[in-house]
């Protein structure tokens, strides 16, 4: 963070009392303070940030940011309404002193996170890129990222989720893009939201912060994304199948842990090496490669970064175990997701078994035994094994078995899945290992081989 005026911080935030000096860091935990810096006392279901603010004025912090009252000098409080919106409103005030700033704004369903990734390897090909780390996406995570900023940057991608109306064009007016990415809309937050339809509103959120005439890329292979009009601004489809995109995958072919893919774009064709697997990556590569030439690189270029993205966290991370292939795929799972993975591990080329290893996919309300019975039987059409275990995950039993799968089992604990899998698994085999985050299957990897 580049040092900037606590009074400008101050007024951003709905305080237009007298607030003299220089703010050198924004903080929210008191263990992480340092000399000069302010602190947001934020307020949450189990905890709040008022009740540390005497200890952070004591430890260094130039002055607070308070939305109820505490004990503590009245010249060092910033009085708010709300603390979380006024460190959204300071956020956006920060990120306007780098007004030229190529700032991308990416969301969707699935995929926005490793669409992410990817497209800033794009853009470090040509400038120092500043990206969203670890689930810094909402309107606490996303403003930490903003703060981050300085003057050496010339590229920043966000990434954006959301729960509801209103969160995303909240986000967007903070960040201020000047190209917006959606990857896909699916059913996750169906819960909150009702309908796909919704969730696509909810998305489009991101259009109606953008600038007149910056450019909207959407998945074109997606039937509610491929029906957008933003005459506003620039919009661009990019995809696999409609053969209308501007930006297609018009050839491609898998080895090892790579996707070998053309990419056609105004009339040319350009090779790329993708260090990942399956359709939704591919797409997720076009998204990138649209964004670098979008932003004014070449697109030779463009396709010759994509050869430098790794997966991040535990989001297909294929690895060699005991002579047995292994894909961690951990991090999180849907409907969506989970048919992506499940595709891919049907075409993978493997001189053993595909084995499908799969637990819980949570936070699906209305369609969560719908959509764990689909997966169920999609895995029995693309998996030579089912193994899997949580409760929901019953449902995937459920659905194989109507499906005509007779190998597929579900266990009580994850020590039986693991023991399964480490009496299953065989040299040549590809065990895939997906479930959503909260169900931490990255355990039973290592109760099979170790770390």
């Amino acid at each position: 963070m580049e040092p900037i005026s606590l009074q400008l911080l101050a007024r951003a935030a709905g305080d237009n009392a007298p607030h003299p000096g220089v703010v050198t860091q924004i903080c929210t935990d008191t263990r992480q303070l340092t000399p000069g810096c302010l602190f947001v006392a934020l307020q949450g279901e189990r905890f709040d940030g008022h009740d540390f603010v005497p200890a952070a004025l004591a430890g260094g912090a130039i002055a607070a940011v308070v939305h109820h009252p505490v004990k503590a000098p009245a010249k060092q409080l910033i009085q708010v309404e709300d603390t979380q919106r006024a460190l959204l409103a300071m956020a956006a005030c920060y990120r306007d002193q780098f007004p030229a700033l190529r700032l991308t704004a990416v969301t969707g369903s699935v995929g926005k996170t490793t669409t992410k990734e990817m497209m800033a390897c794009v853009l470090e090909s040509a400038w120092k890129t500043l990206k969203t780390e670890g689930n810094l996406n909402n309107e606490i995570g996303m403003p930490k990222t903003l703060f981050q900023l300085d003057s050496s940057y010339g590229a920043a991608v966000i990434e954006m989720g959301m729960t509801g109306f209103g969160e995303i064009r909240d986000l967007a007016a903070a960040a201020k893009p000047c190209l917006g990415v959606i990857t896909t809309i699916g059913v996750s937050h169906l819960e909150r939201l009702g309908s796909r339809e919704n969730i696509l509103r909810a998305k489009l959120e991101l259009a109606q912060e953008l600038p007149d005439g910056a450019p909207l890329l959407l998945n074109g292979d997606n039937d509610l994304l491929s029906q957008v009009e933003e005459n506003r601004l620039k919009t661009v489809f990019f995809g696999e199948e409609n053969p209308a995109c501007a930006i297609r995958c018009t050839a491609w072919r898998e080895a090892g842990d790579s996707t070998w893919m053309t990419i056609a774009w105004e009339g040319n064709s350009y090779e790329t090496r993708l260090p990942a697997l399956g359709r939704h990556n591919r797409m997720n590569a076009l998204a990138a490669f649209g964004t670098g030439v979008l932003l004014g690189l070449e697109p030779e270029q463009c396709a010759r970064a994509l050869a430098a993205y790794r997966p991040a966290g535990m989001r297909q991370r294929l690895v060699e175990k005991q002579g047995v292939l292994v894909m961690e795929d951990c991090y999180n799972a849907s409907p969506d997701s989970m048919t992506a993975a499940l595709e891919t591990l049907g075409g993978y080329p493997c001189a053993g078994r595909r084995i499908a290893v799969l637990a819980d996919m949570l936070e699906l309300g209305a369609v969560q035994e719908e959509g764990h019975r689909q997966v169920g039987a999609l895995a029995a059409r693309r998996a030579d094994l089912l193994l899997c275990w949580g409760e929901l995950a019953r449902l995937y039993l459920e659905g194989a078995r109507e499906a005509g799968m007779e190998k597929a089992y579900w266990f009580k604990t994850k020590e039986e899945l693991a023991r399964a899998v480490a009496r299953e698994a065989a040299t040549g085999d590809l065990v895939w290992f997906k479930a959503s985050r909260g169900m931490a299957l990255e355990e039973v990897i290592r109760l099979c081989w170790g770390d």
